[in-house]
């Protein structure tokens, strides 16, 4: 275990130098939650293992014997006519020595632009969007530690030009039987584009994280705590149109000190969320999450909002599970996440 620890962070750290927080990545859709359910816990969930077939994208570890044939569907409505989803598919290869896989396709829709030339005449319309084709497996090791891998081949247009990627994800996942307990360890999106959109070729969103999770022997509750962006460091962003807009407003404003920013500094990088487990069969479940980093970044100041705060819920319903996440990331409104699956056997018995 303490090998492949090293092994991820050695080749995580290979990117270090060069990845950032905000816009200097490509195909950025890759980080979205792809199920309503993330995108209610805030955006990531990454040691829990239960038969949702969609954390297998959070962390291929996470695969498992109860996802066979388990089939989802996923669509989130965003701002300005900008939408993405996910569908994706698990199976059990007994014939590949009990391994779990599953089969994923992520996309994104930037919707419509118009077109016009330099001195701004209308030229029409155009459209642009990204797609990622994510084939994934896992394997468990023994009693307690599972390990699993993804491998991405993404594509993305936007008017005539074209780009190609390749990416992978490596996960791990260490539970004790019978326990209530989880951690998980995830590196994802580690690659970079093989043709660019234009001269320069750029890198995946890398983004190192760090779980655990843990179900309350006494009360309905699942709690989990994710540290991302491990990678790096500092990802506070001191925005100086806003610092110089303070001291117009009143010049008695002060420098924050180096103590209040590493604190938040530290904050930025924990997403913390919650899942109530109600009914005998769980068949109601009611979800809450927090992200630091996005209401930091994204909340107005001298404004009030629910920019970082998530929830969500979840019904199961003869057979269908019916999930709805909603994620506030600004003042003007907050984006509708919407996800059904069901086991394939409903609709071939001999699949």
């Amino acid at each position: 275990m303490q090998k492949l620890i090293l092994f991820i962070f050695l080749l995580s750290s290979s990117f270090t130098l060069h990845s950032q927080i905000g816009g200097r990545y490509v195909f950025e859709f890759l980080g979205n939650p792809q199920s309503s359910r993330l995108t209610a816990l805030g955006g990531s969930l990454i040691a829990v293992q239960d038969d949702d077939v969609n954390l297998g994208m959070a962390n291929p570890a996470l695969l498992n014997d109860t996802m066979h044939n388990q089939v989802s569907v996923s669509h989130n409505f965003s701002f300005a006519g900008v939408s993405n989803g996910h569908i994706s598919y698990a199976r059990k290869m007994d014939k590949l020595g009990g391994i779990n896989t599953h089969l994923g396709v992520s996309y994104v829709n930037f919707g419509e632009f118009v077109a016009s030339d330099e001195i701004g005449n209308d030229l029409g319309t155009f459209s642009g969007g990204e797609t990622a084709v994510v084939v994934g497996a896992s394997r468990q090791m023994n009693e307690r530690i599972t390990l699993g891998a993804n491998l991405k081949g993404i594509f993305g247009s936007l008017e005539a030009y074209s780009s190609v990627a390749i990416g992978a994800d490596l996960g791990l996942f260490y539970a004790k039987p019978g326990s209530n307990f989880g951690a998980a360890l995830v590196v994802k999106n580690i690659g970079s584009q093989l043709t660019a959109y234009g001269n320069e070729r750029g890198i995946l969103p890398l983004d190192m994280q760090l779980g655990i999770s843990r179900k309350l022997n006494h009360l309905p509750l699942r709690f989990s705590i994710v540290v991302h962006q491990l990678q790096r460091w500092g990802i506070r962003y001191d925005d100086p149109d806003r610092q110089s807009s303070d001291t117009f407003l009143d010049e008695n404003v002060t420098e924050p000190s180096s103590l209040s920013r590493g604190v938040d500094n530290l904050f930025r990088h924990f997403i913390f969320n919650g899942e109530f487990l109600l009914g005998k069969k769980q068949g109601l479940k009611i979800r809450l999450g927090y992200n630091h980093l996005r209401r930091a970044e994204l909340s107005l100041a001298n404004f009030r909002s629910l920019a970082g705060f998530s929830g969500g819920v979840g019904i199961k319903i003869k057979g269908f599970i019916l999930d709805y996440g909603i994620g506030h990331f600004h003042q003007v409104g907050a984006t509708n996440h919407i996800t059904i699956r069901t086991n394939f056997r409903r609709f071939f018995r001999k699949f």
